[in-house]
């Protein structure tokens, strides 16, 4: 037991106190009777007691109990090592004491718990499923392991590591530990290796010119000589491969290359050989911007080709023509394009995660979009709520139109087990979709089925399509499947409604046997104008029921392998059952002023036949407009890009007179300029620092005004931290995964910057040593020591150090002092008189109660005697 104080400064106040009450009694000890001596005794031990429990002393108490605490570094630099750590922990469990608690904590990125410290651990659980093996963070796994255990105790950190972190930094928990009752020993690990092939660096222009020759440069690091294949990819379409024999060490090969792809390119070196440790180091990307003029992306699905490729002429800008089944999924596929236009392309054939990569292209690097009307575009080719919706100045659904046909929707969606997961979910949120497409007073019914049918919204006319929304996003899966009577009783609930549209959309992903008739109940159906529409999910479905069923029934069939189709899917055939979104009256277009294109129609206005209907956007300009005020031609800005809709078509079938217009061509060479961004001539540097931040350099010190957004490959908006270094530099910080990354800055002035960065591969895939100066730097700070793994019983070998408790006295000495002052105030009030009658009143009871007794047991005698 120790006595200890927290606050000894506190006891100074004991100088001047001390001083005032010698000074007191110099002064008056010769008028000081012997009561008021022990009186004024008690008042000075009654402040001292208070000094000193201002002073905060306290008993440290001894604690048998020690705790010890594993901590397994499972990063990818020690893969493979899992079972030595395993069998060095369970062998010093041997050496365990009843008095030792045991923990077993495991680490790379983030920390995870195996067992939490207890006295019962006998052996080593099988260690749960490791994530975030790509970087090793010794300090976070440090702060845990000290912030789980019993600071009263006496406690041992067994660290099984490398000692290469390449997160955090482990020596700031260290100062952190200083003085608490933690030691820190290293098991050091290490993970033989025989043969790694690495590519330490990949370097491409970070400029060149289209036509130019480029030097692509592959450092490749060989632990030992062997033989390779070497791989370089342009946009990921393989340019060059080689066979390459690598010495021991350091091995440098460069490649000229004649590049024809313009804009950001990226570049990629891959090496492959028979015998390698890490498979991650063997990869590295590099971007180059390659200078060109602006260069058009046209995506058509017409056999004969886009119309608007014939209406640019020969001088035009120049474009590619693809098909919406060749669309890139990469962002670094469509920022080497300067703006794109989907001419009549139906959406489901695009899919929600490439719109959403082409709206990133938009939003954050300014590429252009147009999209051009026909009977596969805006509603009726099902972008309503889609990616590309929002990226346009229009919206898909009609708004304002009184006279509309009535309308009848049933939806039938396989919930059967097979579809759980993000099939069931897109479903789902299709259906939710085509609910909102509908007006009130429409009439929806939607059916979901497993081995029987489920009416989960009863056909009838929609009131509420917020409950509607929410019941079918609700549904959970179920068991098996079963289509004919889910079927029957959708046509049963739309036969005798009195509508001018009825229709139903099946939607399943799996096969479905039946004795009855699919021919009769379509017959009947289509007697009562009921048409079917049916949507094959994955690659199991009954495709040729499907599609059986959809043509006989007069509606469309749809094979869907990727479920980000499915919301597209059911947008348009919602939008199809009313063909009001065509307007095929001849027209002629109202045109409002409008920079940059007034000097088109300064001759006049040509006679249009049709176009879809949309809304305008409360802050799109309208060009031209119907005579029923519905957009022709409108545009806006969308993020840093610009995007048109125009909503008649490209071949002449709807737009009529324009397509024969003197200023066809030019009304397509101004759209184009149109949508074309303005690129910063400022090249702003960009570099990886070491701590895996970027610094970015602004040449003209207005680093504080830039505006960054950082985009992945998937076109997925990072979140980014941007903090001023300097006048000319800021750090930003983002958390990306190694690969490739494009970054967008703008300035003031509006203008467009963009790079494309690789972040390499972690260092875990480094062929490194263990980092025995760390690991020793560790256990010296902490009071540890280095352990060998053919010793696993020095876990347990006896602490230096002893836990204790920490038991404060402060309220007893406040009592105490409390108790002295209730005392010395009633000395002071009543005298010494009130002690000595308190004294004698107690020798007084006493003496009588012995008398009282005797008394009591004579009586008790007589009464025993008269018995």
């Amino acid at each position: 037991m120790d006595l200890r104080i927290e606050f000894p400064l506190a006891l100074l106040l004991l100088i001047p106190i001390v001083g005032y009450f010698v000074w007191t009694w110099w002064r008056h000890k010769l008028q000081l009777k012997k009561g008021y001596l022990v009186v004024f005794s008690i008042r000075i031990i009654a402040v001292i007691l208070l000094v000193f429990a201002m002073a905060s002393p306290y008993l440290l108490l001894p604690v048998k109990e020690e705790q010890v605490v594993f901590l397994i570094d499972r990063s990818a630099s020690l893969e493979g090592t899992e079972e030595l750590a395993t069998q060095y922990i369970e062998e010093s469990l041997k050496a365990k004491r009843e008095s030792h608690l045991v923990g077993i904590y495991s680490f790379a990125s983030n920390v995870q718990t195996e067992t939490i410290v207890s006295p019962s651990l006998e052996h080593v659980p099988q260690f749960s499923e490791m994530k975030g093996e790509q970087d090793t963070n010794i300090e976070q796994a440090l702060q845990l392991a000290s912030s789980v255990v019993d600071q009263n105790k006496a406690t041992r950190i067994v660290l099984l590591t490398d000692g290469l972190e390449t997160k955090g930094n482990v020596l700031e928990q260290l100062t952190k530990m200083v003085g608490a009752n933690i030691s820190v020993d290293v098991v050091q690990l290490s993970k033989n290796v025989d043969t790694d092939v690495s590519i330490q660096s990949f370097t491409t222009p970070q400029i060149a010119y289209a036509g130019e020759q480029q030097n692509l440069i592959t450092e490749i690091e060989a632990t030992s000589g062997t033989d390779g294949d070497l791989y370089l990819y342009e946009n990921d379409q393989l340019i060059h491969q080689e066979k390459i024999q690598l010495e021991e060490g350091r091995n440098v090969i460069s490649y000229a290359h004649v590049g024809q792809a313009e804009g950001l390119v990226k570049y990629e070196a891959l090496i492959q050989v028979e015998q390698d440790a890490f498979i991650e180091n063997n990869k590295l990307t590099s971007i180059t911007m390659v200078q060109s003029p602006p260069r058009l992306l046209i995506v058509n699905d017409e056999d004969q080709g886009s119309s608007i490729v014939s209406a640019l002429g020969p001088n035009a800008i120049d474009y590619d023509v693809i098909t919406s089944n060749e669309l890139p999924g990469s962002l670094s596929s469509y920022l080497h394009y300067n703006a794109i236009i989907f001419d009549n392309i139906p959406g489901h054939l695009v899919g929600e995660s490439k719109m959403e990569v082409i709206e990133q292209a938009v939003k954050n690097f300014g590429v252009g979009f147009m999209m051009v009307g026909g009977e596969n575009s805006f509603g009726l080719g099902g972008y309503f709520k889609t990616p590309i919706e929002k990226l346009l100045p229009v919206e898909m659904e009609v708004k304002g139109k009184q006279q509309l046909p009535s309308l009848g929707l049933v939806i039938v969606l396989d919930r059967s087990g097979s579809m759980m997961g993000p099939k069931m979910e897109l479903a789902k949120e299709a259906a939710a979709r085509s609910v909102e497409l509908l007006r009130e007073g429409d009439t929806l019914g939607f059916i979901a089925f497993d081995d029987r049918p489920w009416e989960v919204i009863e056909t009838a006319p929609l009131e509420n399509k917020e409950e509607s929304v929410n019941t079918i996003l609700s549904i959970a899966p179920g068991g098996g499947t079963e289509i004919y009577s889910s079927l029957e009783m959708a046509y049963e609930r739309l036969g005798n409604l009195e509508l001018q549209r009825k229709h139903i959309i099946l939607l399943t992903d799996g096969q479905s046997y039946t004795a009855n008739s699919y021919e009769n109940l379509i017959e009947e159906g289509k007697g009562n104008n009921i048409t079917l529409s049916t949507v094959a999910i994955g690659s199991d479905a009954d495709v040729n029921l499907l599609q059986m069923l959809s043509d006989t029934a007069g509606g469309r069939f749809y094979s869907v392998l990727d479920e980000t189709m499915i919301p597209s899917i059911l947008s348009r055939e919602t939008a199809m059952i009313s063909r009001t979104y065509i307007e095929d009256n001849p027209f002629y277009p109202i045109v409002y002023r409008a920079d940059g294109w007034n000097h088109l129609f300064e001759a006049g206005v040509p006679q249009m036949n049709a176009y879809i209907g949309t809304t305008a956007k409360q802050t799109a300009s309208v060009i031209a407009e119907s005579e029923k005020e519905d957009p022709v031609l409108a545009e806006w800005r969308y993020g840093l890009g610009k995007s048109i809709a125009f909503t008649s078509d490209s071949t002449g079938a709807w737009t009529g007179d324009w397509a024969r217009w003197d200023e066809w061509s030019n009304f397509w060479q101004t759209a184009i300029s149109r949508m074309l961004p303005s690129y910063n001539d400022v090249a702003y540097d960009i570099r990886l620092d070491a701590d895996g931040s970027f610094i970015i350099t602004d040449p003209t010190n207005k680093a504080a005004f830039l505006d960054v957004a950082v985009v992945n490959e998937a076109g997925e908006v990072l979140e980014v931290q941007v903090e001023p270094l300097s006048a000319s530099t800021v750090r930003t910080v983002v958390d990306v995964e190694p690969g490739l990354v494009f970054f967008r800055i703008s300035g003031e002035e509006g203008s467009i910057y963009q790079a494309g960065l690789t972040v390499p591969y972690s260092a875990e895939y480094e062929l490194q040593p263990p980092n025995e100066t760390l690991l020793t730097e560790i256990t010296e700070r902490t009071e540890g020591g280095i352990l060998s793994l053919d010793e696993p019983a020095a876990a347990f070998r006896e602490f230096s150090v002893n836990g204790a408790e920490r038991q404060t006295i402060t309220t007893w000495l406040i009592l105490a002092s409390i108790l002295l002052f209730f005392i010395d105030i009633t000395l002071r009030r009543f005298g010494w008189g009130v002690l000595r009658s308190v004294v004698k009143s107690r020798e007084q009871a006493d003496i009588i109660q012995p008398d009282q007794q005797e008394t009591n047991v004579a009586q008790l005698l007589k009464e025993m005697k008269k018995r």
